[in-house]
């Protein structure tokens, strides 16, 4: 099963190449993952008939006992045979439907392939979390195919319209399917049909939700306003996503879940009302429309509503009638499609109003349309009229609700035989005043996969019974009825057969009087549904304006507030509901009374912020109360946590001030008494509200703490550090996945930086490395020519001689000169000991930026460039690409991330060895020096060029300008 999945997308991937290579002829290579998932599906037919199926199964997240699960039961083996069946006959039609020059017609062959994997993998599936997986992998698909034709503005209003009330439902849908798999203990879609849980309040919630997404993926209405729209899709996509597979998807689930959440009360209320008004509806709809192919995509709206009735009455006999009507619906509907498909390409219309004669003109066309209308009209001797008759069977057998349902059946019934009548007639009939339409001529390999689909209604009519055993097999899934009914062609007069001849009397009565029923229909004509749903997103959209200016106010200090206020409501409430403090040990106020004093003292920085009017003082401030929490953790007994804490408000401070050497010294913002006198209580009040809540959640521990565990599973790889190990080895893909989007941040927040990219002419003479670098190739650094006789100045820094005198410091340069290399050193100390030791990649690297930091502060920009010779981006994707190398170097014994160490001895060094942790770790080093370097080249050195820039604007109008600062 898996594999014969796997070759449909597989194939699809070489679409594009394969139609350039060979054109629209592609299509017959391409059918052949449905046909040979069609002939495999054959040769399992006995075995599914007798109630067997075939599993397959792939732990994918064992944890939460979610798994890729395909299984081919009775229902999935039907299901299967349509939507292989069917699509390897559309994929061959669409070999003489599009012409070897078509638009995009690669793309469009591999969209179709891929959602007709997608489809198989939807009904196969056994697990609702992989079932919603591949749902939505046919909404993605279906929304490429619809919007084929994107030039078309229609095409992509289409594929946007569907897409949005398709994934709306599946995303309900989800939601359901977890409230459903944590109340059955399991997300097995078979163990939880044969064992449901109990219908609570939850379930019936879920239900609802998983039935939103079901009916809105089969166009029930109210969502059914988008299948009409799809239309404007190419005809076979029409035939096979709109016949016989995507909208099948929703009546497949319903029918799926039927046998065992049918008693749920909200199941059947939903199914029968809004399947029987579908019904009405559509058909009603249909019987005014003049294109051919709205007139069966409202026909199969109609038809999907009966479909959704039958297979979730939830009754043994009604099953079996759901399971046929899939069957025969798919036959006859498809080739009408197609027909009309061709119809279109010979005569250059659909409109029924401007086509006569085509019958005569196109006999074999006219009597394969004739065949499968007929079978849609549910006409003797074809499939149609036998899965009519037992549907019509079931519901008259059935309760109360099942007859006021087969009411609705009977007139849904005459609505489908009225316009079954008004297709064929206006597709091939000759009209009075109207000219014989020229009709190109049709070849056999065009006309062939209509002519089989409805040459198969016409032989399992009679043959019938053939597919009893398989049907029965699904319908045995519900409880047994007491007089079991079996497919024949043929059961005797009774009252079904007086019902289906009601029904074509009645049809033809409505075809007779077409004239006043149109006119009728449009008199009466409620305001379409695409209407309403362009009203319906218009005012979302209105709404949406309304609420972004209401609330979007452009004050960071409203923002702030209203995040402060609701944190505080809401945790307010929560204690004081839950009551924690109530029959538990009061909390300790510390471990060490050291802890108390290093916490006043943190609070006391952070108060005198809400005091200063300086930035830089604010700045200065804010940092103590970073290094006031990495004392904390240094009291607790954490160095790793102090170490990096310690580092991380380093940088940002740096960074801080790099920035505010734009900004005025002073803050700007002026704030009237009244104000403040809200703002700090809010603020006071919100930070202690957080505390107390993090006091109090910190010591109403219940079950042992997990450190003891850490540290036994630590020291069985004979380390020592913990905090290494977690995060480079027990959840390295954690650690992975933060870098990554550590990263992005970064390369984000320089490009903004960096809007416009530099040309060779911007740059000053020197500068070679990006925004800073420079060169020493033509001048030296005291701005000497090289090849001058004249000695050039020692420095203690090499670019330090670039500063303007009044911004050198040479004390400071000599404590940089002197610094740097034992930094580095560190940083490497810090990233290789860190098995054993406080340290790690991450706070290394931010080491090593500190380093790179203090050359940047003593020297310049230029300084920076000569310290770091190399692009940023180098670090971080060299670094990305190491950690992400490692993580698949693990799939080499089949695990993602698998450790490994390597024992070894060396002359000088002696005993050693090396691991993945390790490997990873320095990808985590670089990693992080790259984003430290890029920030500081952002932040720091292009900034200085826009201060010199500016300096020299200003330096003519200057007298006694001593040089540009930085």
């Amino acid at each position: 099963m898996i594999t014969l999945i796997v070759c449909h997308f597989a194939l699809a991937a070489f679409a594009v190449p394969l139609v350039r290579r060979l054109g629209r002829r592609a299509f017959l290579v391409l059918a052949l993952p449905p046909a040979a998932t069609t002939v495999w599906a054959v040769t399992e037919w006995s075995g599914t008939a007798a109630g067997g199926a075939v599993t397959w199964s792939w732990k994918w997240i064992p944890d939460y006992d979610v798994s890729l699960g395909l299984r081919l039961d009775a229902l999935a083996e039907l299901m299967v045979l349509l939507a292989a069946g069917v699509g390897t006959l559309v994929l061959l039609y669409c070999a003489s439907y599009f012409t070897d020059d078509s638009p995009r017609l690669g793309s469009f062959a591999g969209n179709l392939l891929a959602f007709t994997g997608a489809m198989l993998a939807l009904v196969l599936a056994d697990d609702l979390i992989s079932l919603y997986v591949f749902w939505e992998l046919t909404t993605v698909f279906s929304y490429l195919l619809i919007g084929h034709g994107s030039e078309r503005k229609q095409n992509r209003r289409s594929a946007l319209q569907a897409l949005t009330v398709t994934t709306l439902g599946g995303l309900a849908m989800l939601v359901g399917f977890l409230i459903i798999g944590q109340a059955a203990g399991t997300y097995r879609i078979s163990a939880i049909v044969a064992d449901p849980p109990d219908a609570t309040l939850a379930v019936s919630v879920a239900v609802a939700l998983v039935l939103c997404g079901a009916l809105s993926k089969s166009a029930i209405w109210p969502f059914s306003l988008w299948l009409p729209n799809a239309m404007a899709a190419p005809t076979p996509v029409s035939a096979y996503l709109h016949a016989a597979a995507m909208v099948k998807a929703g009546v497949y689930l319903v029918a799926r879940l039927a046998p065992g959440f049918a008693d749920v009360p909200l199941w059947r209320p939903v199914v029968l009302v809004l399947g029987g008004a579908t019904m009405l509806l559509g058909g009603w709809r249909a019987l005014r429309l003049n294109d051919l192919k709205l007139v069966l995509a409202y026909g199969t709206v109609s038809q999907l509503g009966f479909l959704v009735v039958l297979a979730g009455a939830g009754n043994r006999d009604a099953g079996l009638a759901a399971a046929a009507m899939i069957l025969g619906h798919a036959l006859f509907k498809a080739a009408l499609f197609l027909v009309t498909g061709i119809i279109d390409h010979a005569t250059g219309t659909r409109d029924l109003r401007k086509l006569s004669g085509v019958g005569r003109t196109a006999p074999w066309l006219c009597a394969t349309a004739v065949l499968a209308a007929a079978s849609m009209a549910a006409l003797p001797p074809l499939l149609g009229f036998a899965a009519k008759e037992a549907a019509f069977d079931a519901l008259l057998h059935g309760d109360t609700a099942d007859r006021w349902v087969l009411a609705v059946a009977v007139a849904g019934s005459v609505l489908t035989v009225a316009y079954t009548l008004r297709f064929v007639w206006g597709a091939f009939a000759r009209k009075p005043g109207v000219e014989d339409t020229p009709v190109q001529r049709v070849g056999p390999a065009f006309l062939a996969p209509p002519a089989l689909l409805a040459l198969a209604c016409l032989v399992l009519g009679p043959g019938v019974g053939w597919t009893d055993g398989l049907l029965s097999a699904y319908a045995d899934t519900f409880p047994a009825s007491p007089h079991p009914f079996h497919l024949a062609l043929w059961h005797g007069w009774g009252t079904v057969l007086l019902l289906s001849a009601a029904t074509w009397a009645g049809g033809a009565v409505l075809f007779a009087g077409r004239t006043t029923v149109t006119r009728f229909s449009r008199r009466v004509a409620w305001p379409t549904a695409d209407s309403v749903f362009g009203h319906i997103l218009l005012g979302l959209e209105r709404l949406a304006l309304q609420v972004t200016g209401f609330v979007q106010r452009g004050s960071l200090s409203v923002y702030l507030a209203t995040t402060l206020l609701v944190m505080l409501g809401g945790q307010l409430a929560v204690l004081f509901t839950d009551r924690p403090w109530d029959g538990a040990a009061a909390p300790r106020l510390w471990d060490t009374p050291l802890q108390g004093g290093v916490a006043v003292l943190t609070c006391a920085a952070a108060l005198l912020c809400l005091t200063v009017s300086r930035r830089m003082k604010a700045v200065v401030l804010a940092g103590l109360t970073g290094y006031g929490t990495a004392l904390l953790f240094v009291v607790q007994g954490a160095p790793d946590l102090a170490l990096t804490q310690f580092c991380v408000e380093t940088v940002s401070m740096i960074v801080f001030v790099l920035v505010l050497r734009r900004m005025p010294v002073h803050f700007q913002e002026s704030v009237s008494p009244w104000r403040r006198a809200i703002r700090v209580p809010v603020a006071l009040g919100g930070a202690a509200t957080l505390g107390v809540a993090l006091w109090v959640t910190a010591a109403a521990r219940v079950a042992p703490p997990a450190g003891a565990a850490m540290v036994e599973e630590t020291a069985h790889h004979g380390l020592k550090d913990v905090v290494a190990t977690i995060l480079v080895d027990l959840r390295a893909w954690d650690t992975m996945g933060e870098s990554a989007v550590l990263a992005a941040a970064a390369i984000g927040v320089t490009s903004l930086i960096y809007v416009h990219r530099r040309s060779e002419a911007d740059m000053k003479p020197g500068e070679l490395h990006g925004e800073t670098a420079w060169s020493l190739s033509t001048t030296s650094l005291t701005g000497v020519p090289q090849g001058d006789d004249t000695a050039p100045e020692r420095t203690w820094l090499a670019a330090g001689s670039t500063l303007a005198p009044e911004h050198r410091s040479v004390v400071f340069e000599v404590v940089a000169r002197l610094v740097f290399h034992p930094i580095l050193v560190l940083s490497l100390y810090l990233l290789f000991c860190a098995e054993n030791m406080p340290g790690g990649g991450f706070v290394g690297g931010l080491v090593a930026g500190l380093g790179l930091i203090t050359r940047y502060l003593a020297g310049g920009r230029f300084e920076l460039a000569e310290a770091a010779p190399l692009q940023p981006g180098l670090f971080t994707g060299l670094g990305l690409f190491l950690s992400t190398g490692v993580a698949l170097l693990g799939l080499v014994d089949g695990t993602v991330l698998h450790a490994w160490t390597y024992h070894g001895h060396l002359p000088v060094i002696g005993d050693f060895h090396i691991g993945t942790p390790v490997l990873f770790d320095c990808g985590v080093y670089l990693l992080v020096l790259g984003v430290v370097l890029d920030i500081v080249r952002a932040l720091g050195a292009k900034v200085d060029r826009q201060i010199e820039r500016a300096a020299g604007a200003l330096a003519p109008a200057e007298s006694g300008s001593g040089g540009t600062g930085r």
